[in-house]
């Protein structure tokens, strides 16, 4: 509303009043548009939104887990990760002297063309050699696997034939092997390559396959896996600890002529942190929205404390009379402060400023208490952590009160005092983390694949996805190849080795190649 100036008040107060309230409504406007901005030209990452020159990345991109995680496959990675350069970021790792030792060498060796000694015409004798190594790839090859079942008949009576039934096969006379269907599906639901691009390397090689066939492949496949994809799944609930976040997909709506707007729910668990029980795991589920009605029918057996951000679906769920005592929230310290990064970057807030340092601090003890036991990590945060969140919940209270209910500032506060309970939990138990940055870095694979894919074909895709998502990824959060993972998981499954009571041998922080398992089972 525009004010002309003979409808402004004389009164000086009310002149104020007027003055702090266009202020008010000036920063949010700026703090708009700059918001915008930044989702439309800005940087992508985490890491730049940092501050304060120093401070930590506040582990988003992995960095903080790095510890708990499987060593890198080159050998030197060791002196290349403890390396840092003089602004604390990590040197670029690089094979620097040695390639992985458990890769397979293939040599080759050059001779001279001549061993005759230029210079007596002698004969030249081998007194050493000069070794190097180079990383090589053999291209993928597509063969025809012809599977030949002699038949067997007696010559004396002529009526017994004997033959060796067919061995099972996933796509039920299909022609494709439970090992293409596997890179198939790898390729699509583990690195973010779609149909239509497999289709084309297909082509490539001189085979024309059909992009709907690969999708039918793909629900077949989820239709044998599900049995698994449920028994991770309750696996995971059966920890008293799990981190949740949603994200939304675009699902066709023929009936509307559009895509209309569903939900994956990620779920996940690690321990590593505090070398605890709850193995590195992520589960997706496909729901048609993001309410509390949803994630209380997926968490309906749950037990614990559940970590999660601000959103209000899950301040319902654990009000509710059904999971009153059961579910306890735990929010992310991580949210709370993308708050002020936001207001300190479009108003230049010293005390937006001030506050980020100040959380910058607490994670330098995190950073520090990485990879001790759980009593540990509580005995340093009541001493050290918790005076600096003490203060910090000071400062908010003596600040909010001096500045405009409208400022974007106070919001920020507000936010964090509202939930202040959940924000602290993590001082009172070593086993928990101050953020959900766990499911933050496992919910980014249904991100890279919804970026390249767009959209479902219908609702049975949604939950083909997060079938073979969540089965796949979580074998890459283990350190195993999810091809190699899921070829041996499927052939065992479709033979019939594997029964379905014994599903939990293939999960995969207890799977072992049948190669392997097959000994250890006949010793048994």
């Amino acid at each position: 509303m525009v004010l002309l100036p003979e409808k402004l008040p004389r009164d000086p107060d009310q002149l104020i009043e007027i003055i702090l309230d266009l202020r008010s409504e000036v920063e949010t406007l700026r703090t708009s548009v700059a918001t915008l901005k930044t989702m439309i030209f800005g940087p992508r990452s985490e890491r730049s939104a940092l501050i304060v020159a120093e401070q930590l990345s506040l582990g988003l991109d992995g960095d903080e887990t790095n510890a708990a995680m499987p060593a890198p496959a080159n050998d030197d990675s060791a002196a290349v990760q403890t390396a840092q350069t003089r602004k604390g970021r990590r040197k670029a790792q690089r094979n620097i002297g040695a390639l992985p030792e458990h890769l397979p060498r293939v040599e080759q060796t050059i001779e001279p063309e001549t061993t005759v000694c230029p210079c007596c015409a002698g004969r030249l004798h081998r007194i050493g050699e000069t070794v190097s190594e180079t990383l090589d790839r053999v291209a993928a090859v597509l063969r025809v696997l012809r599977t030949i079942r002699p038949k067997y008949a007696c010559r004396a009576c002529e009526e017994a034939v004997v033959q060796a039934p067919a061995p099972p096969r996933l796509i039920e006379s299909g022609m494709a092997s439970t090992a293409l269907v596997a890179w198939v599906a790898a390729a699509k639901y583990a690195w973010g390559s779609t149909l239509y691009r497999q289709a084309l390397i297909l082509a490539g090689q001189g085979v024309s396959i059909d992009r709907q066939t690969l999708a039918r492949w793909m629900k077949r496949t989820a239709w044998m896996l599900q049995g698994l994809y449920l028994a991770q799944i309750a696996a995971m609930h059966a920890h008293p600890r799990l981190f949740c976040d949603e994200t939304p997909v675009r699902v066709l709506d023929p009936g509307r002529g559009r895509t209309k707007i569903c939900q994956f729910w990620a779920h996940a668990t690690d321990d590593r942190s505090w070398k605890g029980p709850a193995p590195p795991a992520v589960a997706y589920i496909f729901a048609g929205g993001r309410g509390k009605k949803e994630i209380a029918g997926q968490l309906a057996g749950f037990e614990g404390v559940l970590q999660v951000d601000g959103y209000a679906a899950y301040t319902a769920l654990a009000g509710d009379k059904t999971h009153a005592g059961k579910i306890q929230l735990a929010f992310c310290l991580v949210h709370a402060r993308r708050n002020f990064v936001k207001v300190h970057k479009t108003t230049n807030s010293p005390f937006a400023k001030e506050v980020i340092e100040r959380i910058g601090a607490v994670y330098a003890i995190e950073k520090k208490i990485r990879g001790l036991d759980a009593a540990q990590r509580r005995a340093v945060r009541q001493a050290e952590t918790k005076p600096l969140m003490e203060a910090l919940k000071a400062r908010f209270e003596e600040t909010k009160d001096g500045i405009s209910r409208g400022s974007t500032l106070v919001k920020a506060i507000d936010y964090a005092l509202e939930r202040w309970a959940g924000l602290t939990l993590f001082l009172e138990d070593g086993r928990l983390e101050p953020d959900t940055n766990t499911v933050e870095r496992s919910i980014r694979p249904i991100s890279i694949g919804k970026k390249n894919s767009l959209f479902c074909g219908d609702e049975g895709g949604g939950q083909t996805w997060a079938i073979i998502a969540s089965l796949l990824n979580t074998a890459k959060m283990n350190g195993l190849d999810p091809e190699s993972y899921l070829t041996d998981v499927l052939e065992r499954m479709v033979s019939g080795r594997t029964t379905n009571d014994r599903l939990h041998e293939l999960l995969a922080w207890n799977w072992k190649p049948d190669c392997l398992a097959q000994p250890a089972k006949a010793a048994a």
